[in-house]
C-alpha cells in the first residue's frame, strides 16, 4: 500500500513538472526524492554576482558553503558547479524563479493536488522532509500561493517539525513558515497562539553556532515581535539573554543589524526592557557607540544611530530607567551625559533625549539640576540656534521642560537663563520646536509671578503667541499657545501683561479657548478672562464683545455637561463683565437670571453658593 501511495505521489510530481516545463516529457525518476530534486533543480545552486562579490545566494548554494558577500573566487572553490547570475541583469534568475512561483504555475500546482500531498510527507523521520519544506518555502515566496498553503493544512505539521533535532529540517521548516505567514498578521498571530515563540527561542539557544538557523530564528522574531500579542510570550522566555549573548559574538555589521531589528520592537515592552538591561544589552550598546562614533563609513553611522536610539528606547520604561539612573551614580547615566557636548549630532540628540527620559521622575530632575545638567543643555541649544537642527532643538527643549516640572527647580532654571535661551527659538518655523518651546516656558512660569510678568510684557513673545493661536494645521502648537497666553495672565496677575495681551489681539483667542473640549483649558481661559475683566475691563470691553463672550458663558452655564469648576468660574466672570454697559446689556438680554437660579440647588456647594451671589447681583442690577 505504501509503495502505491509513493508511486501516486511520484506520478503526480512528474506530471506537474512536465506541465511546468521543469523536466522533459521523457524524463524518468525512480524515487519520490528524485521527483522532489527535480522540482528543486530550478532554483538549485543559483547565486547573484555583482562585480567580484556574491551579493546573495539561495539556501542550496549556502549548503555548499557559499555565503553572501563572499568573493567569487572563494565561492567557486566551495562549489565548482555554482551558477552565477549577473547582478546587472536578473532576467534569467527571475524567469527561473517565476516558473515555480508565478500565478500560472501556482494554479498548476494546485490543480495537481501537490500541496495536499505535502502534509503527509512532513514527518520528523522522513528523509524527504527537508526537501518538501524547502519546496514549500520556495513556493510560498509568491503571495498568491500563501493561502493555498494554509488551506492545504501545511502550518500544523510544519509547526510540529520545529521540535525536530535535525538542523536542516529546522532551517527549511522555519523558512517555509516564514514565507507562508509573511506580511500576514492573522497568520503570524496563529503561530503565536500555537506556541512557536518559546520553541524558537529554545532553538536559538541550542543552535546559536549554526548561522543559517540563527538567521532564520532572527527573521522569525523580527516578524512576530511586531505583534502586540507576542510580547507577553517573549517576556516569559529568556529571549533577552539569548539575543545579548548572540550580539556579543557578532563582528559583522549585517549580523548586528539583524539582531537590532529584533531588539527594537521587543524593547517597546516594559518587562522586556528591564530584561534586556539585566542581560547587559546597555553595555553592548555603549561599546557599539564607542567603536563607531568616529567612523565615517555608512555602516558605522547606521550602527551608531541604531545603538543610541535603542538606548533611548530602553529608558522609556520606568523600572529600566531608574535602574540605569541609579540615584545619579549609574555608569550608564554618566556616559550618556558625556554625549551632550559631543560634536556628533546623533549623540547630541540621543543624549538630550536620554536626559528627557531620566527627567520623568521628580527626584531625578532635582538631582540633575543640582549637578549642572542645565548648562550642558543650554550650551547645546546655543550651538543649534542658527543651524536649525530641529531634532536636537526639540530633544533639548523636551529635557528642559521636564526638568522644569518640580517646583524647586523653576527658580534655578530661571536664574540659569533658560527663558532667555528658549526665546531665541521664537523665530523657528518648525512646529515640533514651537510646541516644546511653549511647553518649556509654561512650566517655567508656573506659580512664578515675576517671571510670568517679565515674559508677559515681552511684545515679541505675545505677538508670536497670538499668531500661533491661529495655527489650525498644528493643533498642539495652537493649544499650547493658548495655554501659555492664559498662564502669563494667571501667574502674573499684572495689569501690564493684561494690556499687552489686549493690545496684541489675544482676548478673542482666550474666549475661543473657553469653548475647548478639554475642561482644563476651559478653566484656564475663564480664569484669565476674569483677570482681564477685573484689571482692565474698559480696555478689553470691545474685544470681549466681538468675541461673543457673554453668549459663550450662557452656553457653558446652560450645558448640564459643564464641570462644576466651569460653572463656578463662568458665574464669577458674569459678575465681573457686568461692570461694562454693553456687556451688561447682553447679559440682561439672554435671561441669565433663569439659568443661574436653577444652579442654586446644584449638588456642588461652591457652585450653589456662587449661584446665590450671582443671582443677587443680577437681580440688583436688572
Amino acid at each position: 500500500m505504501g509503495n502505491m501511495f509513493s508511486c501516486t505521489i511520484k506520478n503526480n510530481f512528474c506530471e506537474a513538472l512536465k506541465k511546468l516545463k521543469l523536466t522533459s516529457a521523457d524524463s524518468t525518476e525512480d524515487s519520490l526524492e528524485g521527483c522532489l530534486d527535480c522540482l528543486l533543480k530550478a532554483l538549485a545552486r543559483n547565486s547573484v554576482q555583482q562585480k567580484y562579490l556574491v551579493v546573495t545566494c539561495n539556501y542550496v548554494a549556502r549548503k555548499h558553503g557559499v555565503n553572501k558577500l563572499m568573493s567569487v573566487i572563494d565561492a567557486k572553490e566551495k562549489c565548482p558547479q555554482l551558477i552565477l547570475v549577473s547582478g546587472e541583469d536578473l532576467t534569467h534568475y527571475r524567469e527561473i524563479s517565476y516558473k515555480v512561483t508565478d500565478a500560472e504555475a501556482s494554479e498548476k500546482i494546485q490543480e495537481n493536488g501537490i500541496l495536499q500531498v505535502f502534509p503527509g510527507l512532513l514527518g520528523p523521520h522522513s528523509s524527504c522532509t527537508p526537501k518538501v519544506a524547502n519546496i514549500i518555502a520556495e513556493v510560498a515566496k509568491n503571495e498568491f500561493m500563501r493561502s493555498p498553503c494554509v488551506e492545504a493544512g501545511l502550518i500544523p505539521p510544519l509547526v510540529q517539525l520545529l521540535n525536530c533535532k535535525d538542523q536542516e529540517v529546522l532551517l527549511q521548516t522555519g523558512r517555509a513558515l516564514g514565507n507562508i505567514c509573511y506580511d500576514s498578521h492573522s497568520l503570524q498571530a496563529q503561530l503565536v497562539n500555537m506556541g512557536v515563540i518559546p520553541t524558537l527561542v529554545k532553538l536559538l539557544g541550542v543552535h546559536f553556532q549554526n548561522t543559517p538557523l540563527t538567521e532564520m530564528c532572527l527573521i522569525a522574531f523580527g516578524n512576530l515581535a511586531e505583534l502586540e500579542s507576542s510580547k507577553e510570550q517573549f517576556a516569559s522566555t529568556n529571549i533577552a539573554e539569548e539575543l545579548v549573548k548572540l550580539f556579543r559574538k557578532q563582528t559583522e555589521h549585517e549580523k548586528k543589524e539583524m539582531i537590532f531589528e529584533v531588539l527594537a520592537p521587543l524593547a517597546e515592552n516594559d518587562t522586556i526592557k528591564l530584561q534586556l538591561v539585566d542581560a547587559g544589552l546597555v553595555e553592548c550598546l555603549l561599546d557599539v557607540v564607542g567603536q563607531t562614533v568616529d567612523g565615517d563609513k555608512e555602516e558605522d553611522i547606521a550602527e551608531l544611530k541604531t545603538a543610541s536610539d535603542l538606548m533611548v528606547l530602553l529608558l522609556l520604561g520606568d523600572e529600566s530607567m531608574q535602574k540605569l539612573f541609579d540615584e545619579g551614580k549609574g555608569s550608564v547615566f554618566q556616559r550618556v551625559l558625556s554625549w551632550v557636548p559631543s560634536h556628533n549630532h546623533q549623540l547630541q540628540l540621543a543624549g538630550a533625549l536620554a536626559i528627557a527620559n531620566f527627567a520623568r521622575n521628580d527626584g531625578n530632575c532635582i538631582h540633575m539640576v543640582d549637578t549642572g545638567i542645565v548648562q550642558k543643555l543650554l550650551d547645546l541649544l546655543d550651538r543649534h540656534v542658527e543651524d536649525g537642527n530641529v531634532t536636537v532643538q526639540h530633544a533639548a527643549l523636551s529635557a528642559l521642560r521636564n526638568l522644569a516640572i518640580p517646583v524647586v527647580n523653576k527658580t534655578k532654571l530661571l536664574s540659569a537663563g533658560v527663558s532667555e535661551e528658549v526665546l531665541k527659538f521664537l523665530k523657528s518655523e518648525m512646529p515640533p520646536v514651537q510646541f516644546k518651546l511653549l511647553g518649556t516656558l509654561r512650566m517655567l512660569i508656573d506659580a512664578q509671578a515675576e517671571a510670568a510678568e517679565q515674559l508677559g510684557k515681552n511684545v515679541k513673545l505675545v505677538e508670536r503667541l497670538v499668531e500661533w493661536c491661529e495655527a489650525k494645521d498644528h493643533a498642539g502648537v495652537m493649544g499650547e499657545s493658548n495655554r501659555l497666553l492664559s498662564a502669563l495672565i494667571r501667574h502674573s496677575k499684572s495689569k501690564d501683561v493684561v494690556r499687552t495681551v489686549i493690545q496684541n489681539g489675544g482676548v478673542k483667542h482666550l474666549a475661543t479657548m473657553a469653548t475647548s473640549e478639554h475642561m482644563i483649558m476651559q478653566n484656564e481661559a475663564l480664569v484669565a478672562l476674569g483677570l482681564i475683566a477685573a484689571l482692565d475691563l474698559g480696555m478689553a470691553e470691545k474685544d470681549l464683545e466681538s468675541a461673543t463672550l457673554v453668549q459663550v458663558l450662557h452656553k457653558l452655564l446652560s450645558d448640564e455637561r459643564s464641570a462644576p469648576e466651569i460653572k463656578y468660574n463662568s458665574m464669577i466672570l458674569i459678575c465681573t463683565v457686568m461692570g461694562s454697559k454693553p456687556l451688561h446689556k447682553e447679559v440682561q438680554g439672554l435671561m441669565f437670571l433663569d439659568v443661574v437660579s436653577k444652579l442654586r440647588s446644584h449638588e456642588n456647594k461652591m457652585v450653589a453658593h456662587q449661584a446665590s451671589l450671582t443671582e443677587q447681583r443680577l437681580t440688583a442690577q436688572s
